[in-house]
């Protein structure tokens, strides 16, 4: 991605393990990069580099976050496109990292980007990281401990190998192998299913957590899943990057708001979030930048601070 703006990014990495089973292959070492890191992946990005600050929404930016002049952002760089490292595996990319780029900016600060386990980034919200982006689905048990501002929708799809071979359906995947990122919905939704398996006296469903989605949409295309599950977009990037060797199945479901975290008692930084967030949709940013990735139309008209989950 070498044609994009310079990303006011700076990644902090940390340990995140390649896979959370033993025996299964790994993206990074089969494919030499995050599937879909290519040149061309956002040849008409927008200039984040040419945000200015707005007056307005940075007054609003608490005196501590202020002074210091940096929004530091935890997120699980292993989700393509919402947020990955690019071919390099040194700058942060994607949906949201030029999102929180663009919002850094309105609010007159520069972004600190944390690479991190996905689920170990809302319990340090408040204390290592002052907001998180990471494809966070508004739910009523996360708004119960953050304060979440949504900006962006996306729904729950299945993908299989191409053509289906082992002729998996969404209705019925007891005995199914699935794929999924740990600490997502998702994986929440299939241990739901596996337990209304296995009380109908049916096989449990196959459930294969991995710390790297990369790491999911691999094994699936190589044969050692028969299906995965995952957030729309996701779904969607996995079908293209792959060549069609992975394809959609079934439709898009339960669509709900992607939110940025705050913590729950900071709710000053999360009103400032908010306005931010609400002057890129009106300008018409938002949906610029994700429409280079795609995903154009996801971008919410309004950012809902604590929308009902």
């Amino acid at each position: 991605m070498r044609t994009r703006h310079t990303l006011a990014a700076t990644v902090v990495t940390s340990a995140v393990a390649a896979l959370a089973l033993t025996g299964c292959t790994t993206a990074s070492q089969d494919l030499g990069q995050t599937p879909g890191a290519s040149e061309d992946s956002t040849s008409a990005a927008v200039d984040l580099d040419a945000i200015q600050k707005d007056d307005a929404v940075a007054a609003l930016v608490p005196d501590a976050v202020a002074e210091d002049g940096t929004l530091t952002l935890g997120s699980n760089l292993q989700y393509a496109p919402v947020e990955f490292l690019d071919a390099d595996g040194t700058t942060p990319v994607g949906i949201d990292i030029d999102i929180a780029t663009a919002l850094a900016k309105t609010m007159g600060l520069e972004l600190q980007v944390e690479n991190a386990g996905f689920d170990s980034i809302i319990p340090a919200i408040g204390s290592k990281y002052e907001a998180g982006m990471s494809a966070f689905s508004v739910t009523p048990e996360r708004l119960k401990t953050v304060n979440m501002v949504s900006y962006f929708t996306a729904g729950s799809q299945f993908a299989v190998a191409k053509g289906n071979p082992d002729g998996v359906t969404p209705d019925d995947l007891c005995g199914v192998s699935v794929g999924v990122q740990t600490g997502t919905i998702q994986q929440d939704e299939l241990a739901e299913i596996s337990t209304t398996c296995t009380d109908e006296g049916k096989d449990a469903v196959d459930v294969l957590p991995y710390d790297s989605q990369s790491d999911v949409t691999t094994n699936l295309a190589g044969g050692k899943l028969q299906a995965m599950y995952a957030d729309s977009p996701i779904i969607a990037y996995a079908v293209e990057q792959t060549g069609g060797s992975v394809e959609a199945l079934g439709e898009i479901t339960d669509a709900a708001p992607y939110g940025v975290v705050v913590a729950k008692d900071d709710e000053e930084l999360a009103k400032a979030v908010q306005a931010g967030l609400q002057k890129l949709m009106d300008d018409g940013v938002l949906a610029q930048v994700a429409d280079t990735w795609g995903s154009g139309a996801a971008v919410l008209d309004t950012a809902e601070l604590n929308p009902a989950g």
